[in-house]
């Protein structure tokens, strides 16, 4: 491995900071994205139990806020939950522009790494290009300089495309996922006010 950095020279460095990055944010969206984690099955039924035992208690606001995003917008329905529909409606959007903005975190900066990382490796395909061109002089090649040269072209491409096409692949899943876990609170949410103002049962 070392040696293939050596021959990939001084450019392969950016490369490699971002494809940890971008592996270590893939790690953590998949962790935190999880349906379990963020809107767990049956969660809007359970907390419509609570409710018709014990009404909108402060025990039972804070700990539905504490299970996960979908709790916190349950919360925030279940807080407004005497007031108009439009009011309750207001605030759980209020608290969902909240909550997506979070789930969304990072997938910037995944994004970023999926749109730069080629080129990173044209950057050092340059570079390497120079070294080839360098390697001409008045009495020939020098053929030591021109395999540099090379290797640092081929390198540079090769791991640009390499850290590229999985960021882009995770990024395009994320946004899908956030999208689907989204309109998934939303029907829990709708489920909720529904059940407030006696439109569901």
């Amino acid at each position: 491995m070392w040696s293939l950095i050596q021959a990939a020279g001084w450019p392969i460095w950016p490369l490699i900071i971002s494809s940890v990055i971008a592996l270590a944010l893939i790690f953590e969206r998949l962790w935190s994205l999880r349906q379990s984690v963020v809107a767990p099955a049956g969660m809007v039924d359970h907390v419509l139990v609570e409710f018709r035992h014990t009404g909108p208690t402060q025990d039972l606001l804070a700990r539905t806020a504490e299970q996960g995003p979908l709790g916190r917008i349950l919360a925030a329905g279940l807080a407004n939950v005497k007031s108009p529909r439009p009011v309750m409606k207001e605030a759980i959007e209020e608290v969902g522009r909240v909550v997506t903005h979070d789930l969304e975190r990072f997938l910037t900066t995944l994004g970023t790494i999926a749109a730069m990382s080629p080129l990173l490796g044209l950057f050092g395909t340059v570079v390497g290009m120079i070294e080839i061109f360098g390697s001409q002089t008045a009495s020939g090649s020098n053929p030591i300089q021109l395999a540099n040269g090379i290797s640092i072209a081929l390198y540079n491409t090769a791991m640009g495309l390499i850290v590229a096409i999985p960021s882009m692949i995770f990024y395009r899943h994320f946004r899908a996922k956030v999208h689907a876990l989204v309109v998934e609170m939303e029907q829990q949410a709708i489920k909720l006010v529904d059940f407030a103002h006696n439109e569901r049962r």
